[in-house]
Protein backbone atom coordinates (compact mmCIF):
# COMPACT_ATOMS: atom_id res chain seq x y z
CA UNK A 1 0.00 0.00 0.00
CA UNK A 2 0.83 3.76 -0.76
CA UNK A 3 1.22 5.56 2.37
CA UNK A 4 1.86 9.84 2.59
CA UNK A 5 3.26 11.15 5.60
CA UNK A 6 3.64 14.56 6.41
CA UNK A 7 4.05 16.59 9.86
CA UNK A 8 5.18 19.91 11.33
CA UNK A 9 8.76 20.41 13.34
CA UNK A 10 7.06 18.82 16.64
CA UNK A 11 6.31 15.45 14.78
CA UNK A 12 9.58 15.53 12.42
CA UNK A 13 11.22 12.70 14.47
CA UNK A 14 8.08 10.25 14.65
CA UNK A 15 7.77 11.26 10.58
CA UNK A 16 11.17 9.32 10.07
CA UNK A 17 10.75 6.43 12.64
CA UNK A 18 7.32 5.77 10.74
CA UNK A 19 8.87 6.25 7.66
CA UNK A 20 11.48 3.12 8.31
CA UNK A 21 8.60 1.06 10.02
CA UNK A 22 6.59 1.33 7.19
CA UNK A 23 9.02 0.45 4.48
CA UNK A 24 9.99 -2.35 6.28
CA UNK A 25 6.39 -3.49 6.45
CA UNK A 26 6.81 -3.05 2.65
CA UNK A 27 4.61 0.01 2.41
CA UNK A 28 5.52 2.38 -0.35
CA UNK A 29 6.07 5.49 1.63
CA UNK A 30 6.08 9.31 0.52
CA UNK A 31 6.89 11.97 2.71
CA UNK A 32 5.55 15.30 1.99
CA UNK A 33 7.93 17.22 4.31
CA UNK A 34 9.66 19.23 6.40
CA UNK A 35 12.90 17.23 5.75
CA UNK A 36 14.59 19.80 8.07
CA UNK A 37 13.60 21.15 11.28
CA UNK A 38 12.21 24.63 11.20
CA UNK A 39 10.30 25.26 14.16
CA UNK A 40 8.29 28.07 12.43
CA UNK A 41 7.25 26.12 9.66
CA UNK A 42 3.70 26.02 8.81
CA UNK A 43 2.37 22.26 8.46
CA UNK A 44 -1.01 23.17 6.41
CA UNK A 45 0.92 22.69 2.72
CA UNK A 46 2.46 19.84 3.90
CA UNK A 47 -0.95 17.89 5.34
CA UNK A 48 -2.99 18.99 2.39
CA UNK A 49 -0.46 17.68 -0.41
CA UNK A 50 -0.38 14.28 1.77
CA UNK A 51 -4.15 14.35 2.12
CA UNK A 52 -4.55 15.29 -1.64
CA UNK A 53 -2.14 12.67 -2.91
CA UNK A 54 -4.23 10.28 -0.97
CA UNK A 55 -7.47 11.40 -2.78
CA UNK A 56 -5.64 11.44 -6.07
CA UNK A 57 -4.58 7.87 -5.63
CA UNK A 58 -7.42 6.95 -4.97
CA UNK A 59 -9.09 8.39 -7.35
CA UNK A 60 -6.94 6.33 -9.91
CA UNK A 61 -7.51 2.99 -8.32
CA UNK A 62 -4.57 2.77 -6.40
CA UNK A 63 -4.75 1.65 -2.57
CA UNK A 64 -3.39 4.49 -0.16
CA UNK A 65 -3.54 6.22 3.01
CA UNK A 66 -2.33 9.03 4.58
CA UNK A 67 -0.49 9.67 8.30
CA UNK A 68 -0.29 13.23 9.33
CA UNK A 69 1.12 14.20 12.64
CA UNK A 70 1.31 17.65 14.37
CA UNK A 71 2.37 18.36 18.38
CA UNK A 72 -1.82 17.80 19.22
CA UNK A 73 -2.99 16.45 15.88
CA UNK A 74 -5.67 18.92 15.60
CA UNK A 75 -4.64 21.23 13.34
CA UNK A 76 -3.11 18.83 10.82
CA UNK A 77 -6.38 16.91 10.53
CA UNK A 78 -7.89 20.43 9.93
CA UNK A 79 -5.72 20.84 7.00
CA UNK A 80 -6.30 17.72 5.88
CA UNK A 81 -9.89 17.93 5.67
CA UNK A 82 -9.64 20.91 3.42
CA UNK A 83 -9.03 19.03 0.77
CA UNK A 84 -12.09 17.45 -1.50
CA UNK A 85 -12.65 13.39 -0.16
CA UNK A 86 -10.33 13.57 2.26
CA UNK A 87 -11.34 12.20 5.92
CA UNK A 88 -9.75 12.37 8.01
CA UNK A 89 -9.84 11.48 11.60
CA UNK A 90 -7.62 12.54 15.10
CA UNK A 91 -6.67 9.28 16.56
CA UNK A 92 -5.35 9.16 20.16
CA UNK A 93 -6.18 5.60 20.87
CA UNK A 94 -6.06 1.55 19.26
CA UNK A 95 -10.01 2.02 19.08
CA UNK A 96 -10.24 5.44 17.66
CA UNK A 97 -7.36 4.28 15.19
CA UNK A 98 -9.62 1.22 13.82
CA UNK A 99 -13.09 3.42 14.21
CA UNK A 100 -11.59 5.41 11.59
CA UNK A 101 -11.41 2.84 9.34
CA UNK A 102 -14.41 0.84 10.29
CA UNK A 103 -17.32 3.73 10.97
CA UNK A 104 -15.80 6.21 8.45
CA UNK A 105 -13.40 4.75 5.89
CA UNK A 106 -11.01 7.52 6.82
CA UNK A 107 -8.37 8.01 4.35
CA UNK A 108 -6.26 9.81 6.38
CA UNK A 109 -5.17 9.80 10.28
CA UNK A 110 -3.88 12.71 12.44
CA UNK A 111 -1.56 11.73 15.60
CA UNK A 112 -0.39 14.28 18.14
CA UNK A 113 3.48 13.66 18.13
CA UNK A 114 3.58 15.34 21.54
CA UNK A 115 0.79 13.31 23.01
CA UNK A 116 2.29 9.63 22.06
CA UNK A 117 5.24 7.89 22.61
CA UNK A 118 6.36 6.31 18.87
CA UNK A 119 5.89 3.07 19.64
CA UNK A 120 1.80 4.00 20.24
CA UNK A 121 1.70 6.22 17.33
CA UNK A 122 2.92 3.09 15.27
CA UNK A 123 0.47 0.48 17.46
CA UNK A 124 -2.17 3.30 15.72
CA UNK A 125 -1.08 3.44 12.55
CA UNK A 126 -0.98 -0.67 12.29
CA UNK A 127 -4.51 -0.96 13.24
CA UNK A 128 -5.45 1.85 11.10
CA UNK A 129 -3.83 0.53 8.03
CA UNK A 130 -5.29 -3.13 8.61
CA UNK A 131 -8.73 -2.53 9.57
CA UNK A 132 -11.00 -2.82 6.98
CA UNK A 133 -14.00 -0.80 6.06
CA UNK A 134 -17.05 -3.00 6.10
CA UNK A 135 -19.01 -0.69 4.03
CA UNK A 136 -22.32 -1.14 6.17
CA UNK A 137 -25.23 0.58 4.77
CA UNK A 138 -25.41 3.49 7.76
CA UNK A 139 -21.90 4.02 7.16
CA UNK A 140 -22.49 4.50 3.63
CA UNK A 141 -25.07 6.61 3.86
CA UNK A 142 -23.39 8.95 6.14
CA UNK A 143 -20.26 9.33 4.25
CA UNK A 144 -22.14 10.21 1.08
CA UNK A 145 -23.99 12.68 3.27
CA UNK A 146 -20.62 14.36 3.90
CA UNK A 147 -19.20 14.00 0.53
CA UNK A 148 -22.58 15.88 -0.73
CA UNK A 149 -22.80 18.65 1.88
CA UNK A 150 -19.15 18.88 0.37
CA UNK A 151 -20.04 19.52 -3.09
CA UNK A 152 -23.20 21.00 -2.91
CA UNK A 153 -23.12 22.86 0.47
CA UNK A 154 -26.60 20.76 1.04
CA UNK A 155 -27.61 17.17 2.15
CA UNK A 156 -30.96 16.34 0.51
CA UNK A 157 -33.73 15.79 3.12
CA UNK A 158 -31.79 17.37 5.86
CA UNK A 159 -31.96 20.60 7.07
CA UNK A 160 -28.91 22.50 6.83
CA UNK A 161 -28.77 25.73 9.32
CA UNK A 162 -27.56 28.50 6.97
Amino acid sequence: MRIYIATDHAGLDFSRHLIEHLTEAGHDVIDHGPQTYDALDDYPSFCINAAQAVVNDQAAGIEALGVVFGGSGNGEQMAANKVVGARAALVWSLNTARLAREHNNANVISIGARQHTIDQAITFIDAFIAEPFPADERHQRRIRQLAEYEATRDIVGKDIVR
